[in-house]
């Protein structure tokens, strides 16, 4: 796990030591184990511990967080062993091992322990195709002196981030946004478009797009082989793709017996490390199986942590669940209550972290947990992000189900699940569900309406500035009811959800020098999942995730996995902001209109005084207008100017 970055020009331009110097600095947090660099024009790659280097066309940047192979075999920039090519990775191949031994066999010789001279082995063998074999995460840029070509790649799932910019004869690419950002060639124009996603619905910036204008990431499952001789010519293309259809015909019961063997074989692969591991504990299901496969994969001498938060409010805390998780595994259990006033203090680091804004104060509380690790000595850490998106753990997602049924004309069907499902703790009432899983059957006309009825119009409030869109050819986008809970589940994992969870997880722990692992995702565990049948998934009586749980039965405790409602990281976000009332009182007062001509300041601050009186119901826009004022402040933000 690593932080990455470098940069291409076309010659007879060089790059700069300073460039390399100043993104390496800001990528420090990410690799505080060694610092490396490359510079090349023609002849010998020059490397070494500092960019003193002579100046050349293309220069690699490499911060090191040691993880698998600590010794100096693992230091990079890493070169293969004939010479012509030289890479900086960031990430773990987890099937390392199995990959070393076939690469052997075709005659490759290794000097390290770890994954890095593993992929760079496999890239010379394969090419490309290296790609649809590696188990992990990853994203790299691997400099080819003989074709001369830069390769970028980014994992099947975006765990790992990568982003660029381009400008005429120029290209650099970075780990984090801020690290880009230190280039006098990418400008800090914000992205309207991005911007007004987020203030509409929190939709954070998906495919290739940033909020920034001029930076744009990798998207997950690319690749983009880059012509040295035009590095402003990116030009991405798909090596991985999720099943389009649910084509596998297997009874239930066979069916968790293969998710099970799946799902501990992926545990078994993400332990594989030189340095302690950990684990976030929630309580909920997903992260219950983590730990609970941890012990049957590691047996009764491995030591087990967990780490965990706690909310200070009686109705979303699952102090119990961890407990009762952690004491059925023999973990030792760490937990992390943070008081409302830590949220002030650390609220502005916390946006200089993510780079970009974020929708509520559940990520603050990812962020602590983390730092509760690394002060615990913890290297690794095992996370349950993706499993909702997989196996329909969200609420939202019985409407989508109940459309699959009405399609399928089952409507007695569909109303038994909206019955069932509605009893649930925390569900929409059954109108509401049937309503909603209706929606996608009724013109477009009529669909408007409905949406407007159940509560998932986006109008534009009072407080936005609609015209500012206009005016940079922004228009709203129409939300659609799901025409079916497959289509949900491929929206939300490959755009409306996971990415935006991936991020910050890699942004909080990265914070922290801690390499957080996501074992659900593999595109073993995906592909096997997105092609099970909807009724696996979500069951006749509303039972999320119900093939996992069958899989889960003799590992994790009953009562966990009986569970019928869901919390998560949630905290008692109107209590905080009610606490905070006088602090986000003079943060609005202070924005610079200028700073955020979108937002409406006068309304925002009568539409606040009315949520937090209980005039107008709660909502996460709160958390976004602050978000964006402050984010907008701290990396000097051009909005006027944004495109």
């Amino acid at each position: 796990m690593c932080g990455i970055a470098g940069c291409v020009v076309r010659n007879p331009d060089v790059v700069r030591r300073e460039w390399l110097s100043s993104m390496a600095a800001t990528l420090r947090h990410r690799g505080p184990d060694g610092s490396g660099f490359l510079q090349w024009s023609t002849g010998e790659p020059a490397v070494g511990r500092d960019p003193d280097l002579p100046p050349g066309q293309v220069g690699l940047v490499h911060q090191r967080l040691a993880i698998l192979d600590l010794s100096e075999n693992g230091w990079q920039p890493m070169r293969s062993h004939d010479g012509r090519q030289h890479i900086v990775y960031n990430g773990e191949i987890y099937n390392y091992v199995e990959l070393r031994e076939q690469l052997r066999l075709a005659g490759h010789e290794f000097r390290s322990s770890g994954d890095s001279e593993v992929l760079l082995a496999a890239l010379s063998e394969w090419g490309t195709d290296a790609l649809t074999r590696l188990v992990g995460m990853f994203a790299f840029a691997a400099l080819d002196v003989e074709r001369r070509t830069l390769t970028l790649a980014r994992d099947a799932f975006g765990i790992k981030p990568l982003y660029y910019a381009t400008w005429p004869g120029g290209l650099a690419f970075a780990s984090e946004v801020k690290a880009l950002l230190e280039l006098p060639n990418v400008s800090r124009r914000g992205s309207a478009r991005a911007v007004q996603d987020y203030l509409r619905s929190g939709s954070l910036a998906v495919d290739s797009q940033t909020f920034f204008a001029d930076v744009r990431q990798l998207p997950p499952g690319h690749s983009a082989v880059i012509s040295l001789d035009a590095p402003d010519r990116v030009r991405p293309t798909r090596f991985w793709s999720l099943p389009s259809v649910r084509d596998i015909d297997v009874p239930f019961a066979e069916a968790a017996d293969q998710l099970r063997s799946l799902f501990v074989d992926s545990i078994r692969l993400h332990l594989r490390s030189d340095v302690p591991v950990g684990t976030a504990l929630s309580g909920g299901i997903d992260s219950s199986a983590i730990v609970a496969a941890v012990r049957a994969v590691g047996g009764d001498d491995v030591d087990i942590r967990t780490f965990s938060y706690i909310a200070d409010d009686p109705g979303l805390t699952e102090e119990r669940w961890v407990d009762l998780q952690a004491g059925a595994a023999g973990a030792k259990a760490e937990k992390v209550c943070p008081p409302v006033g830590d949220l002030v203090r650390d609220l502005d680091r916390l946006i200089r972290v993510q780079d970009e804004p974020f929708g509520s104060t559940s990520i603050y509380a990812q962020y602590r947990v983390f730092g509760m690790a690394a002060e615990a000595g913890v290297k690794v850490m095992l996370d349950g992000q993706g499993a909702d998106e997989m196996l329909a753990g969200y609420q939202p997602y019985v409407p989508a189900r109940v459309a699959t049924l009405l399609r399928r004309g089952r409507p007695a069907g569909a109303l038994r699940l909206a019955h069932h499902a509605s009893r649930n703790p925390g569900s929409a009432s059954l109108a509401t569900i049937a309503g909603k899983g209706a929606m996608s059957l009724l013109p477009a006309s009529a669909a408007r309406a409905a949406r407007a009825r159940f509560g998932s119009g986006n109008d534009a409030q009072g407080w936005l500035d609609a015209q500012w869109f206009e005016a940079r050819g922004c228009q709203p986008v129409e939300l659609k009811a799901d025409a079916s809970l497959s289509a949900a589940l491929l929206r939300d994992f490959g755009r409306d959800s996971l990415p935006g969870l991936l991020r910050y997880e890699d942004r909080n722990s990265m914070a922290f020098s801690i390499e957080s692992r996501v074992p659900f995702l593999t595109p073993q565990l995906a592909d096997f999942v997105f092609r099970l049948p909807e009724s696996y998934l979500l069951g006749r009586d509303g039972t999320s995730k119900s093939v996992f749980r069958a899989a889960m039965r003799g590992l994790v405790p009953d009562q966990i996995l009986d569970r019928r409602d869901k919390i998560g990281f949630a905290t008692p976000e109107k209590k905080w902001l009610q606490a905070l009332r006088p602090w986000i009182g003079d943060v609005l007062s202070q924005a610079d209109p200028d700073g955020v001509p979108m937002l409406r300041l006068s309304a925002v601050r009568r539409e606040l005084d009315d949520v937090l009186d209980g005039r107008s119901a709660f909502g996460w826009q709160v958390w976004r207008w602050i978000n964006l004022i402050r984010w907008t402040e701290l990396y000097d933000v051009d909005m006027t100017s944004a495109a």
